[in-house]
């Protein structure tokens, strides 16, 4: 398997758009297509980069071998929310809170009602 075919495994196994995945390193679409179907040869900083943000094993990036993530890949929709989070006023979060505990139950409650 060719490093821009583990390039979209790694972005597939996050659930990321390719648009998502190249925001979230810095890079336009298009050229993230580009390395994502081989017509671009991929930099060692930018390999650095998707390793870092998203525990990539470079071993496993560069050649195959190994596991594909070094430590739990990161949850995208919980840095979003947290990114979102942090930025509400004191207001705002209180009632986020209170929404996601009252969902809580809710899932708790049907959790019960079907044997899980």
């Amino acid at each position: 398997m060719s490093i821009s075919k583990r390039l979209k495994n790694i972005r597939q196994s996050l659930n990321l758009s390719q648009k998502n995945f190249a925001k979230s390193l810095f890079i336009s679409t298009s050229y993230y297509t580009l390395l994502e179907t081989g017509n671009r040869r991929a930099k060692d900083s930018f390999l650095d980069l998707v390793c870092k943000i998203y525990n990539v094993n470079k071993n496993w990036l560069l050649f195959g071998k190994g596991d594909v993530f070094t430590a739990e890949p990161p949850d995208m929709q919980l840095e979003e929310l947290l990114g979102i989070f942090k930025h509400l006023n004191e207001h705002f979060k209180g009632y986020i809170l209170e929404q996601v505990r009252f969902l809580e139950k809710i899932q708790k409650n049907e959790e019960k009602t079907m044997g899980k």
